[in-house]
């Protein structure tokens, strides 16, 4: 009799710390994960002089990510309490499961956490200064936006005066599609 493959996104029997993963891979899978791992010495040796020279630029840059974190952690912790708007889960944007691919080597795992950290910061970012402009600025551009933000459709339209008078104080307070998952 053969042992039928566990769910990964399954949470049953799993550990307390656990209940969220959905990276519980059944052992054939692990085992397989394992073996396709290329070691790090081998990773490095099929990889160009050129991108090995330039990875202190790339990482360099973690400095400044670690600055502007700070630096927005302390604005949303002081001014969205004054303006009663909803903080940004730091959970939802900065995900670290990568980093447990079996499959990935060490240098890999790295690379993966390194850019996990910095697009999950980005758009921690966009979602915070998204929230601000929604309390300060709730104004459509004139422009089409290439990309707009998570709180743009809510915004009034550019040039519509009546409306920005008669509605930017609800749209300013509109947060109520925002649920708290601390609660």
């Amino acid at each position: 009799m053969t042992k039928q493959p566990t769910n990964p996104t399954s949470t049953e029997g799993s550990k307390p710390w656990e209940k969220d993963r959905t990276d519980a891979f059944p052992p054939d899978t692990l085992s397989e994960h394992r073996r396709l791992r290329k070691s790090s010495w081998k990773h490095l040796r099929s990889t160009r002089w050129l991108v090995i020279l330039s990875s202190p630029v790339i990482y360099a840059c973690v400095f400044p990510f670690l600055l502007l974190d700070a630096a927005v952690a302390l604005y949303q912790f002081v001014c969205f309490p004054i303006y009663g708007i909803p903080k940004v889960s730091r959970g939802d944007y900065l995900v670290f499961d990568r980093g447990r691919l079996a499959y990935l080597n060490v240098i890999e795992k790295v690379g993966c956490i390194y850019c996990s950290y910095a697009n999950g910061l980005l758009a921690l970012i966009t979602e915070v200064a998204a929230r601000s402009e929604q309390h300060f600025c709730p104004i459509k551009h004139a422009q089409q936006l290439c990309k707009a933000h998570s709180r743009y459709p809510r915004f009034l339209p550019y040039g519509d005066a009546q409306a920005y008078r008669t509605q930017s104080d609800s749209v300013e307070r509109g947060y109520g599609d925002i649920t708290d998952k601390k609660k």
